[in-house]
């Protein structure tokens, strides 16, 4: 996959837990979504198919079912403001499932943020959003610390929806 479609450098770092390049604003919010194996399977479908970023209202326009790498996909916010991404890299094991995204021309931000299920040696299950990004239109630098606000809220209700999809019926 070619870095030269993406806005930014750094293609991939957000496997590299911690790592945010100069310039940009970290975020990592984890989310405790339950225990045991039915919870990490559901958790992790729902990420690896959209279905957490639908169950939370946005629009998902995606060129596949299931996150990928190179899956180009846009998410829609109120209906108006597009997110064009690619999907850069996916993990699916027996205790981690999830994938990142990097950000592409028109994307209000420029960066990558990942979506992380795993499932601890004690059973318990996390979400982990990690990011890193900077405004990249005009209304994302005029919303200054109110832009990261809303990217942390938005990544905490993402554990909240998670968590609910996730034990939905679930036996503990």
């Amino acid at each position: 996959m070619s870095s030269a479609d993406f806005t930014y450098d750094h293609v991939g770092a957000t496997r590299d837990a911690g790592f945010c390049p100069p310039g940009f604003h970290p975020m990592h919010v984890r989310t405790r979504l339950g225990e045991g194996e039915e919870v990490f399977r559901r958790a992790a479908e729902a990420v690896l198919t959209f279905d957490l970023h639908r169950e939370l209202g946005v629009g998902v326009d995606a060129a596949a079912d299931r996150a990928a790498p190179g899956v180009d996909v846009t998410i829609t916010l109120a209906g108006v403001v597009k997110a064009p991404c690619r999907v850069v890299w996916t993990v699916e094991e027996g205790r981690r499932a999830g994938w990142a995204y990097g950000t592409l021309a028109g994307h209000p931000e420029c960066g990558e943020e990942s979506f992380v299920v795993d499932r601890t040696g004690d059973g318990t299950v996390w979400l982990t959003v990690e990011a890193f990004s900077r405004p990249a239109r005009w209304y994302t630098r005029a919303g200054g610390p109110a832009t990261r606000a809303f990217q942390t809220a938005y990544a905490h209700r993402c554990g909240k929806m998670l968590r609910r999809l996730a034990t939905a019926g679930a036996e503990d």
